[in-house]
């Protein structure tokens, strides 16, 4: 069940909205929760959206399910509810919800199809995963399979499905099979995108709605620059 696009004046894409949940296509560069930087989120820009669009006086509730990092772009869900919050929370916890990634790598994996199974660790100094091929103190198992799915003139198109949801998994692992993510110079990649964003896109979603029952599959649009239009 797919919904039309919807925008405001602040290029919010609305993927998906019902009374319950709301999935917007996230920009290169937007953040999804306030940080440190100051930088108005994502998550304000979209209670902005409900207020103005529904007419709301006082606070919009808006819970945040989960996050994209920031040089990246795609699929993020919210909750318009409360109710919907936890149950949402569940399905990730339990895995009843697929998650489809595309990355644009520069060097090709050997092999065309693989289950990636590290141990990352993270480093709060550096904002940076670890991946280990042995479990290692304060590290937590990462698993993704991932297959090649286009040649492009000078990169690769991976299509990748998350198991696990830890910080920097695809990024980290990837890099650690010798395919950087293209823009991505924190994990391996020779030189920045002009747009400080990296090659790694949340492309599809499916999962069962909580509330409703139904069958929800929504795909987020890919941005617009050659690299991307070229994996079309």
């Amino acid at each position: 069940m797919t919904k039309k696009i919807l925008s405001n004046k602040s290029n919010l894409q609305v993927l998906y909205e019902d009374n319950h949940i709301i999935v917007v296509n996230k920009r290169v560069g937007d953040i999804v929760q306030g940080d440190k930087t100051g930088d108005k989120p994502l998550n304000d820009v979209v209670k902005a959206y409900i207020k103005i669009k529904y007419n709301k006086p006082g606070n919009v509730y808006l819970g945040t399910v989960h996050r994209l990092d920031r040089p990246t772009s795609g699929l993020v869900i919210f909750a318009k509810t409360s109710k919907v919050l936890p149950r949402l929370n569940k399905l990730f916890v339990s895995k009843d919800i697929s998650k489809t990634y595309w990355a644009v790598v520069k060097n090709k994996p050997q092999k065309k199809e693989d289950t990636l199974i590290n141990w990352l660790k993270k480093n709060p100094k550096n904002n940076k995963s670890f991946a280990y091929s042995k479990e290692v103190n304060d590290s937590k198992k990462a698993i993704l399979h991932y297959k090649t799915i286009k040649k492009l003139d000078n990169y690769f198109l991976l299509e990748i499905q998350l198991e696990t949801g830890r910080h920097h998994q695809i990024r980290s692992q990837l890099s650690t099979i010798g395919s950087p993510i293209k823009g991505d110079l924190k994990y391996g990649f020779d030189r920045s995108n002009k747009d400080a964003g990296i090659h790694l896109h949340a492309r599809a979603i499916e999962f069962i709605h909580p509330v409703s029952k139904k069958p929800i599959h929504i795909v987020a649009p890919l941005p617009n620059d050659a690299i991307w239009n070229a994996c079309l």
